[in-house]
């Protein structure tokens, strides 16, 4: 059944292009429809499955001569990150509800997207995951290019590159470990239980999970995603964020650590106090947190803003990766969820609420315009998104920090020191922009738009209110998603992990 919300999506794009060309309204009414069936099937999945273990949905042999498969399945992990592309998708399209240019092929392309995303998240065959992770990169380097604004051909074309160089470094480690392991098969489950050597292990995991950890903006390979994020329009800043970046981490957890295990494990001598791949990538983690927010801090466009915030915050997921604890690695799936459903928030207040309206995205302009009475509903949710963003209590962001704290002050308490400081850092400029933008400081005279600003429309309304709603539900009461992202961790596709390097 989940197999449909990939077949849906592409459906759905391929029913848009059959539109009569001005068929507007249809458009939107089409995408915002499919987007709804894919979560609606994503959901009851999950109301019906809560074991968290894998569950396969389709096997069948696709190219058996190379031992490649169509095999669909999921698991408690690839579900919760399936629910969050169903929620991002559905408010993507409510906060691109007045999209005129091009409108159905804006759509098209949006779903194209949603559904390879869908794709990757439901792969078990990494030829079949590597088709649908590579086709990601057509439909948002489009979305960019075609609808973004600042320095959009510059920006898709960065993305576009890195994604490619990181795609062809998994690549060559994917095809040496198919055929190291005799290449017979391409299965996930097959290859996670080929014994592969030390030494192979050592050289091949640093070079997927780089490949992947590009896409998830880790440090010092992150320089795209804040131009990506401030080029693309609203929905594709929200699918970035919310989403793709996520696909990076995810390859991480589910190829590179599940395939090479030992690669994680000490070299046997020290450099600079490092001794192991696990011990670098934990460190660069932590350079990104505290470089994003500081970087952050000093900005004057407010996209950048939010932009820099996402590679501090991603920064706790890659670094929660390497914790190689269950509480660790928990905390973070969940802050994928989590990161997900805020950061699409917050770009959607900064690109469709605020840019959209006044045209410009300087600080220090949007803070003589008293925008906290211009559009108030604006300034609530920027208020809600930032606190939930610190690391509030009662929202998703306070729970996944807080279990990647605890992770890391068993695996590396030096460390969750410096994490402390990034995220003093991090409460700092989300105050600082919150007051540039919303609240005009003493002694600054106001000046009001003039004429007034558009009200924030239904859509938006309805598209904040379903990320607010869902960071609350999980904040509240986790054991949602823990329930079955627990059972995932200690289901037998991560036995080697386990046995390799877990703590």
């Amino acid at each position: 059944m989940l197999a449909w919300t990939i077949y849906i999506s592409f459906l759905g794009a391929a029913g848009l292009l059959l539109l009569p060309r001005g068929s507007v309204a249809a458009a939107r009414l089409l995408a915002l429809l499919t987007a709804v069936a894919g979560f609606g099937i994503t959901l009851t999945y999950f109301l019906h499955h809560q074991t968290g273990g894998m569950l396969t949905i389709t096997r069948m042999p696709w190219v058996p001569s190379l031992g490649i498969e169509y095999h669909l399945a999921a698991d408690g992990i690839s579900l919760t990150l399936l629910l969050l592309t169903g929620i991002i998708a559905i408010a993507g399209i409510l906060f691109s509800w007045d999209i005129d240019f091009r409108t159905k092929e804006f759509f098209a392309f949006y779903l194209l997207l949603i559904g390879a995303v869908y794709g990757v998240f439901l792969s078990y065959d990494l030829f079949l995951f590597f088709v649908f992770y590579e086709l990601v990169i057509i439909p948002k380097y489009f979305l960019i290019a075609i609808w973004g604004s600042t320095r959009r051909e510059y920006g898709a074309m960065k993305l576009a590159l890195y994604s490619f160089v990181g795609s062809a470094m998994v690549l060559i480690g994917l095809i040496a470990a198919y055929v190291v392991a005799g290449a017979k098969s391409t299965s996930l489950l097959n290859l996670a239980q080929f014994p592969f050597s030390l030494h192979f292990q050592m050289m091949a995991f640093p070079l997927v999970f780089v490949g992947f950890a590009i896409l998830a903006g880790m440090w010092p390979f992150h320089t795209w995603a804040p131009t990506g994020h401030v080029a693309a329009p609203t929905a594709a800043s929200m699918l970035l964020a919310g989403v793709v970046m996520k696909l990076g981490a995810y390859g991480c957890l589910r190829v590179a650590m599940t395939l090479f295990p030992l690669g994680l494990g000490p070299w046997g001598f020290h450099v600079l106090g490092l001794g192991s791949w696990r011990d670098v990538f934990a460190l660069l983690a932590v350079i990104g947190i505290v470089y994003g927010a500081l970087v952050a801090l000093v900005q004057k466009d407010f996209k950048f803003v939010i932009g820099y915030s996402s590679v501090s915050h991603m920064g706790f997921i890659l670094l929660g990766l390497m914790t190689l604890n269950q509480l660790g690695l928990s905390g973070a799936v969940l802050q994928m969820f989590s990161h997900g459903i805020l950061a699409g928030l917050l770009f959607a207040v900064v690109g469709r609420m605020v840019y959209a309206r006044t045209h410009t995205r300087d600080l220090a302009k949007l803070g003589v315009m008293n925008l906290n009475k211009a559009i108030p509903f604006a300034a609530v949710t920027f208020v809600i998104a930032g606190m939930a963003s610190m690391g509030l209590p009662g929202f998703s962001g306070f729970v996944a920090e807080l279990m990647i704290l605890i992770g890391v002050w068993r695996a590396y308490p030096l460390l969750a020191v410096c994490v402390g400081f990034g995220i003093v850092v991090g409460v700092v400029y989300i105050w600082r922009a919150m007051q540039k933008a919303f609240f005009a400081e003493a002694g600054v005279d106001s000046t009001p738009p003039n004429p007034p600003l558009p009200p924030i429309s239904f859509p938006e309304r309805l598209g904040a209110m379903i990320l607010i709603g869902a960071s609350v539900l999980i904040g509240l009461y986790p054991q949602v998603l823990l329930n079955i992202i627990v059972p995932a961790l200690n289901s037998p596709l991560f036995e080697g992990l386990r046995k390799g390097s877990w703590q």
